[in-house]
């Protein structure tokens, strides 16, 4: 078996990995806010860790601190604006005198948290594909490191996309097929990466789009998770999941070396 072979093998199992954390959605009959609170915030801390911890922290060491931090927070200001540009274009769709009552409102948030979390977690495993590619193409023993890595956060992710569309819609099969379109971005980024980038993609550069990444990914944390997370439990109960999913990516990682 020839490394894009290996390669590409190891970034399918661990984008798919994604649709592991999405079964929530079958498991729990109908979960219940104090649930959504602590698995959010669950995704959240996990999703936080991972992007201070590994992702800006390489773009530091490999790009230097000044390009690693500029990536960074361009990474918060483009999901900053998708944010605002999602949010007006929804806007802009609804019929003229839809007064929505507080019920179809908080759906309606819900809904688009899932969506965006869904869009930042494909962005973010698209580079991630590629760092599998660029990995196993050099030695097929890190790359399966990596791809392990890369699973084993992907299962949360999957929770974070899967239940807030679930809990706002009630509809399983959408709550996984958007979980699992977001993993499927991960072996896209390798294809894409093999075909057209990997004669031009240098480490240095793969760093700035990882910072940009974990930029797109803090956004997403502060500004859709975990103020839903806190609305739907408190702050006890969403502080309790995000310590344990940065204690779970720390873990983790800590094994996989």
């Amino acid at each position: 078996m020839d490394g894009a072979t290996t390669a590409f093998i190891l970034t399918t199992l661990a984008g798919l990995s994604t649709g592991i954390g999405s079964l929530i959605a079958f498991f729990i009959p109908c979960p219940k806010k104090t649930h959504l609170s602590v698995l959010l915030g669950f995704a959240a801390g996990a999703m936080l860790y991972l992007s201070f911890a590994e992702l800006l922290a390489d773009s530091v060491e490999s790009a230097g601190f000044f390009r690693g931090n500029a990536a960074f927070f361009l990474g918060v200001l483009g999901m900053g604006f998708l944010d605002r540009l999602v949010w007006h274009v929804h806007l802009d769709t609804l019929p003229d005198g839809n007064f929505q009552t507080g019920v179809e409102a908080e759906s309606q948030k819900l809904q688009k948290a899932g969506l965006l979390t869904a869009a930042g977690i494909a962005m973010h495993n698209f580079p991630e594909g590629m760092a599998v590619l660029v990995t196993s193409m050099s030695s097929p023993y890190l790359g399966l490191s990596v791809a392990v890595a890369i699973a084993i956060h992907n299962i949360p992710e999957g929770i974070a996309v899967s239940v807030p569309i679930y809990y706002a819609s009630g509809d399983r099969k959408k709550a996984f097929t958007y979980s699992f379109l977001a993993g499927l971005a991960e072996p896209l980024g390798a294809a894409l990466g093999y075909l057209l980038l990997f004669r031009f993609l240098s480490p240095e550069i793969l760093s700035l789009v990882l910072g940009a990444v974990g930029g797109i990914m803090v956004f997403i944390c502060f500004d859709e998770l975990l103020p839903i997370a806190i609305k739907y439990g408190d702050e006890h109960l969403t502080f309790s999941g995000l310590v344990s999913g940065m204690a779970v990516v720390a873990l983790s990682l800590y094994l996989l070396g």
